[in-house]
């Protein structure tokens, strides 16, 4: 299917569709790769998307792009900030990729996460305390955001005092990643405000990172500048981009998926009220909702390295593909039902966190965090209740989720363990 220039284009990233994408994307799924006349290719069912996430074929990074199928997506180099290991191939993605992983999990520090488990329950509970003497909140900003950008501010280092500038920057950085052609009337100065967001972040972190050359502490950037593995170590400059790549991506994506969680628990009461009663049910949820309404809709920045032939269609070397993996999540050939939420769904195997070389290395983190602040919610707010829905949500196309989350509730039950002993 080839479309007028850019249509496609202007319907994935129009707003009118962010509160309810899944109608337009089961449109698209009636032609798994559909093409933009001068444009990106739109692949949108499971199958397709699965294969070429496993492709090596398909470029993750954009400088292999044709300028003349993608414009929009080709970046100035940025001082100091050069592409993170996400938007690079094998095999400098898995050297970096490598290294990045090397403190903060198997086989080097297996049990990093384990014994973070205490201080993001602890930090869940202080946010709910919060709420004392409320009767409704925002959870996107007085929840959802605070609590993964405390814990990755702290994982890696960042001073406590600096967070306010951090939260800047990151949704500065975030917002350069929407690819909507409309989201901005002045895209020259959308352009200049990211740059200089970047610029600014490069210099924070240049400086966090000679700080911990001199003095290093238990954080993971420490470890980061300290680590020496078979590959080497990193350079400045891509302990730069690593860095800011944690610090962004550690916490867009979590704020998301906690918003969106609670968003689609609060329109199913049944299983909210199955969660309180069972906590063990939250491992499924959380997989469940990354499937059902993950917070990283598309993949838009690939490019084949020479002609992928994928049903039916030639996709040449250069061109732009963007990857909907929201829709793949609900393609009816590979999940069953897969408009209706079933938190114990089996054979789950999404792409929330993407697949392949590229599949979310933060995923555990991320899902933890989930679930303990899934589990906390569920537990402690007494009648819980939607105040606005469809709630207001960001222009952001890619990282998908709620601006604000308006809540009601009657009260709060006591912290501690389940049973209210502290």
């Amino acid at each position: 299917m080839t479309q007028t220039q850019g249509s496609l284009v202007r319907q994935i990233t129009d707003y009118a569709h962010r509160a309810d994408p899944y109608p337009l994307y089961a449109e698209l799924r009636k032609t798994p790769v559909a093409h933009d006349e001068e444009g990106p290719y739109i692949v949108s069912t499971y199958w397709e998307i699965h294969g070429l996430l496993h492709d090596p074929r398909l470029s993750s990074d954009a400088r292999n792009l044709d300028p003349r199928a993608a414009p929009e997506l080709i970046e100035e180099d940025e001082p100091g900030l050069p592409p993170s290991f996400l938007r690079l191939d094998p095999p400098e993605h898995d050297r970096l990729r490598s290294l990045a992983m090397a403190p903060f999990g198997p086989p080097n520090t297996p049990r990093r996460l384990h014994t973070m488990r205490g201080e993001l329950t602890r930090i869940v509970g202080e946010l709910i305390d919060g709420f004392e003497g409320r009767d409704r909140i925002d959870l996107v900003d007085h929840f959802s955001y605070p609590f993964p950008v405390t814990v990755i501010c702290r994982l890696l280092g960042v001073p406590r005092e600096d967070e306010p500038r951090f939260h800047a920057w990151a949704d500065t950085v975030a917002a350069g990643l929407d690819p909507d052609p409309d989201a901005d009337e002045d895209a020259a100065e959308r352009r200049r405000v990211s740059r200089q967001a970047r610029t600014d972040l490069a210099v924070y972190l240049s400086e966090l990172i000679e700080e911990r050359r001199r003095a290093p502490g238990d954080d993971m950037l420490s470890a980061l500048v300290g680590w020496e593995g078979p590959e080497g170590r990193m350079s400045r400059v891509e302990l730069l981009s690593t860095a800011a790549l944690l610090l962004v991506a550690g916490h867009e994506t979590t704020v998301n998926l906690i918003t969106n969680g609670m968003l689609t628990l609060l329109r199913n009461p049944e299983v909210l009220a199955r969660l309180r009663n069972d906590p063990h049910l939250v491992v499924p949820l959380v997989e469940e909702l990354l499937r059902f309404d993950p917070p990283v809709q598309m993949l838009p920045r690939r490019t084949p390295l020479s002609e992928i032939d994928i049903a039916g269609v030639t996709i040449p070397r250069g061109a732009s593909v963007w990857l909907l993996l929201a829709s793949g999540n609900r393609d009816p050939q590979r999940f069953l039902d897969p408009d209706r939420f079933e938190p114990q769904r089996r054979d789950n195997q999404h792409l929330g966190f993407g697949s392949g070389v590229h599949s979310c290395f933060g995923a555990p983190l991320a899902r933890l965090e989930a679930q303990i602040a899934l589990t906390e919610l569920a537990r402690r707010l007494d009648g819980p209740r939607l105040l606005e829905d469809p709630p207001t949500y960001r222009r952001n196309a890619v990282l998908r989720g709620p601006r604000h989350l308006p809540l009601a509730f009657e009260g709060l039950r006591p912290g501690g363990s389940p049973n209210g002993s502290r």
